[in-house]
């Protein structure tokens, strides 16, 4: 079984209730907005699978960081992309479609797949919490839990 991190925009920080499940985690998964280096850098850090899809907010690393990506882990595909606008519309052998961009959390099954978008731990937006998930995953099954802390003021 992997624990995986999945997180989206973070936007220059790395919150300590994060820090505490990227420990913890054996995979990451980051859905863009970034918005520094630093944070790429200190998820590479942790020494785990870690896959990043750049941001609205990433030019900085267009060259690095793909817009989308697929990846499998324990048997679960991934597509991973910033935005679910650009999500292909004929998506085949998919499990989790993961975005970020809106700050809003939703998991959603579409037709057999799970649309994730785990919210904003970077800052808040819209919800009065900061989110994201942590999944685990095994011969192609997993469970998904919710995670939500109070921003800081």
């Amino acid at each position: 079984m992997k624990q995986i991190v999945i997180l989206s925009d973070t936007h220059g920080t790395l919150k300590d209730e994060v820090k505490a499940r990227l420990k913890e985690a054996d995979v990451i998964l980051h859905a863009g907005d970034l918005d520094t280096p630093e944070v790429a850098e200190a998820l590479y850090a942790y020494g785990k699978d870690t896959y990043i899809v750049r941001g609205n907010n990433d030019r900085w690393l267009s060259p690095r960081l793909p817009a989308s990506l697929t990846v499998t882990i324990e048997g679960v595909r991934f597509f991973m992309t910033h935005s679910a606008r650009d999500v292909p519309k004929q998506l085949k052998d998919v499990d989790v479609v993961v975005c970020g961009h809106s700050h809003r959390y939703s998991a959603e099954d579409r037709s057999g797949v799970l649309w994730l978008n785990p919210g904003s731990c970077g800052w808040r937006r819209w919800d009065p919490m900061l989110t994201f998930c942590v999944m685990e995953a095994e011969e192609g099954r997993y469970h998904l839990t919710k995670v939500s802390f109070p921003p800081r003021r």
